[in-house]
């Protein structure tokens, strides 16, 4: 039986408006996302150290594809080291809201929350903390 390295290999988030999307996962995340346009859809990537051997995903419009929900289909979650807090206390400010508080899944596998996007996303946030020595 094969393993796989990464259950993941990419995601998309739904937009409608994407320019609002992007200011608001910058705001929250303190990135800056990267532009990939094509004739049929249009991208805002999140930045990743090395796109060929990691986890990557994007902000995506393309009508017809795409359709944000708050309520059905799989939630990604995005990595909010070193505190799933410190994001989430950006989120409101930016144009989300917070439906699940962070919340301790264990001491060892750390904390989530769950939240709505500009667009209409339930996105959700992870954090593990650090290696106490």
């Amino acid at each position: 039986m094969a393993i796989m390295k990464n259950a993941i290999s990419w995601f998309e988030i739904p937009a409608t408006d994407l320019e609002r999307a992007q200011q608001f996962y910058e705001a929250i995340l303190g990135i800056q996302m990267i532009p990939l346009e094509s004739p049929h859809i249009r991208m805002r990537m999140f930045p990743v150290e090395d796109p060929m051997a990691g986890i990557g995903g994007a902000l995506a419009l393309a009508k017809g594809i795409y359709n944000p929900s708050e309520t059905a289909g799989p939630i990604v979650y995005l990595n909010a080291n070193p505190d799933v807090q410190l994001v989430l206390d950006k989120i409101p400010a930016a144009g989300g809201k917070i439906v699940v508080p962070k919340t301790l899944i264990s001491p060892e596998h750390g904390h989530m929350a769950i939240f709505v996007d500009t667009e209409g996303n339930r996105v959700a946030l992870h954090s593990i903390p650090p290696a106490t020595a």
